[in-house]
């Protein structure tokens, strides 16, 4: 367990650091900044390169929504949840601490800090019940592919091209919408340094995806009987 619990602590350590770090450092960066289609393809590759590292350790979560998912959907202990949780949360933490440093090592101010929000806080405006339908139906279809891509009757090893693809399209919907989080503990992190609103609304970015990820989990199994 311990190896596991360090696995998913690296794991999402490079998340938030490769997904929020693109998009607070690169996403506009003047003249080549990679905007929203970057960003998106960044959280993206975070999450395929890690299932290809640590998938055969931890099974590469990541994300709570996620843990849970899997607990529901029977492929998870439900004992092993809260070790998970602290693990994802730690290193979400761990990569903000470091993307906070980096990203005020010329003077600058963090601004939002990738955080996720709904409101005056969403990028596009949107308000509270946007953001958690968003939020629900994004993290119901990431756990129906991952449910789907990691099933026994799926194709051998392509499990975390699936995955990585389908978080990418994830952003490249929701972005506008909430900052996208379907992951909880990648909003946790750099709520923590922007503290605030940040904090005030981080409940929408637990609750939500929770919600979405335990309604995939129900119902994939009845569709693989």
């Amino acid at each position: 367990m311990s190896k596991r619990l360090v696995a998913e602590f690296f794991g999402t350590l490079w998340l938030v650091l490769g997904g929020c770090g693109s998009a607070v450092l690169a996403a506009a960066f003047p003249g080549v900044g990679i905007g929203l289609h970057g960003v998106a393809v960044a959280f993206g590759l975070t999450v395929l390169t890690m299932a290809f590292a640590i998938g055969p350790i931890s099974g590469c979560h990541l994300n709570p929504a996620v843990t849970l998912g899997l607990a529901v959907g029977g492929r998870f202990p439900y004992k092993d949840i809260p070790g998970y949780w602290v693990a994802q949360v730690l290193g979400a933490a761990a990569a903000s601490l470091i993307l906070y440093v980096i990203a005020t090592g010329n003077g600058a101010a963090i601004g939002g800090f990738a955080s996720n929000g709904f409101g005056e806080h969403s990028p596009g405006k949107y308000g509270l019940g946007a953001a958690f339908l968003t939020e629900v139906v994004m993290t119901f279809f990431f756990l129906m592919v991952i449910l789907g891509s990691t099933a026994r009757k799926a194709a051998p090893g392509f499990a975390p091209i699936a995955i990585g693809l389908c978080l990418t399209l994830i952003h490249l919907i929701s972005i506008p919408v909430t900052n996208t989080s379907v992951n909880p503990a990648r909003s946790t992190g750099p709520a923590l340094f922007v503290g605030g609103w940040a904090l005030g609304q981080l409940w929408l970015f637990w609750v939500a995806p929770l919600i979405g990820a335990a309604l995939a989990g129900l119902l994939f199994p009845k569709l693989e009987d």
